[in-house]
């Protein structure tokens, strides 16, 4: 009964260190691709969500996106695409360049979030397009 609890117990710990060191089972892999796939509707995507995500969609200026390409984000490597834009404020002002980085999952814009600290790297080599769909984007 030891011998079996002992091989037992290394098995969990060879199974917990190939884990951690990034070792991913055939069924870690097919989900993980699975998720990683290229997101052909990025842009319309993006305009959905701005238009709800922002005070005021209209008169967006200086709209620019970056092809969507595979990056390291929180440990995996997912999809992700950088986009720029200068928005209006709710008092009707400008407030300046902003660059976000959206990230897609199964093909689909998972998430937006302003480019701080945690996500420069992943924008810094963007290769920027005019995004004038963006600009043109209303209520």
């Amino acid at each position: 009964m030891e011998k079996c609890f002992a091989a037992v117990l290394v098995a969990t710990l060879l199974t917990g260190c190939a884990v951690q060191s990034g070792f991913q089972t055939p069924e870690q892999k097919a989900a993980s691709d699975a998720a990683n796939v290229y997101p052909a509707k990025y842009k319309s995507d993006l305009l959905a969500f701005l238009r709800t995500y922002l005070n005021d969609p209209s008169n967006i200026r200086d709209a620019q996106v970056s092809e969507p390409a595979v990056k390291p984000i929180g440990g995996t490597n997912l999809y992700v695409s950088c986009v720029r834009f200068n928005a209006r404020k709710s008092g009707g002002e400008y407030a300046g360049s902003k660059d976000h980085i959206a990230i897609f999952l199964s093909g689909r814009l998972d998430r937006l979030v302003p480019v701080g600290r945690e996500h420069r790297e992943q924008c810094a080599s963007a290769m920027y397009q005019p995004f004038p769909e963006l600009e043109r984007l209303s209520r």
